[in-house]
């Protein structure tokens, strides 16, 4: 058809609004969840109740709302009138408050709390780290005259990347090496799993963080060759790309092991060091608990002896 067609008659900016009306608000929607994880896994470590509670629950849901009226913040450069591109650059800048809202009660949950490192904490703190870069990143993007030396650029794909391909992966980790032993019924490698952290972490700001650099020196999106200008960086970027599939590589055994090992674990608090109530209402372990019926029914409910502070 010739719907999007501007030969036929139709308007392919169109398809644009359409589009990322869809796309932006998706990509809160895989963001969300690792909110949840962050917020859960740094109560339980820190061993403090979570920070603004309610202040965390109201940013999330403003977050999910304007979500839903910043989309043109993608199309700043395709001719918008005057006053929808300033719309956008503040609806887009608004985010960020809700979002510092967030980032504060985790910064401060953790503030003088008895912290222990393990794997999933400090894929929860990375989490944070790195999504706030993403986000200072996209402070810049959301302000219109700026993103016109920005946009389709590699400033944008480091950016995206920080946000949601870290950060909602680096959040799944999280909650990934959290629940694990509830998953499986196995204990996890930390040693392994930990190294696999660092060399990860790594190797991501390798990948990623050189791609501002290159955005900001105008490099753009979607080329297969470029000037002998961006190689240091680029070649940055490739030795962390290295680092990266290194890490998963390192990760499988862990994993494997988990899988091999038959200790059960819904006794055992050793490993996360702490308990809190949530761990024993969480879906995830309902879930875990209803599929292991054959278990023993009085003691899956006792896991978790540890009393909260």
């Amino acid at each position: 058809t010739s719907f999007f067609n501007a030969a036929g008659g139709g308007d392919p900016v169109l398809f644009q609004h359409i589009f990322w009306f869809f796309g932006h608000p998706e990509v809160y929607i895989m963001i969300l969840p690792a909110f949840g994880i962050a917020s859960h896994i740094i109560e339980t470590f820190s061993r403090k109740q979570l920070f603004g509670y309610a202040s965390m629950v109201w940013a999330m849901a403003s977050i999910a709302i304007l979500s839903f009226v910043v989309w043109a913040h993608h199309m700043f450069t395709v001719g918008l009138p005057l006053a929808a591109e300033l719309f956008f650059m503040w609806a887009t800048m608004l985010i960020a408050v809700p979002t510092g809202v967030k980032v504060f009660n985790w910064v401060t949950t953790m503030f003088k709390g008895s912290i222990t490192y393990e794997t999933p904490m400090l894929f929860a703190i990375a989490f944070v780290v790195l999504f706030t870069i993403g986000g200072f990143s996209g402070l810049m993007l959301a302000i219109t005259p700026a993103d016109f030396q920005y946009h389709d650029t590699y400033f944008v794909v480091a950016h995206f990347h920080f946000v949601l391909s870290l950060g909602a992966v680096v959040g799944s980790f999280a909650g990934f090496t959290f629940f694990l032993e509830y998953w499986i019924d196995n204990e996890i490698n930390s040693f392994i799993c930990k190294h696999f952290f660092w060399v990860f972490l790594i190797g991501s700001f390798l990948v990623f963080f050189p791609l501002h650099y290159l955005g900001l020196y105008g490099f753009p999106r979607r080329v297969t060759d470029y000037p002998v200008t961006y190689i240091n960086y680029s070649s940055i970027s490739f030795v962390g790309l290295a680092l990266l599939i290194t890490s998963i590589i390192i990760y499988i055994p862990s994993f494997s092991v988990s899988l091999i090992n038959q200790e059960i674990s819904f006794n055992n608090c050793s490993t996360f060091g702490y308990c809190s109530q949530g761990i024993a209402s969480s879906p995830v372990v309902i879930l875990a608990t209803l599929l292991h019926v054959y278990l023993d029914s009085s003691n899956v409910f006792n896991y978790c002896t540890i009393p909260v502070p």
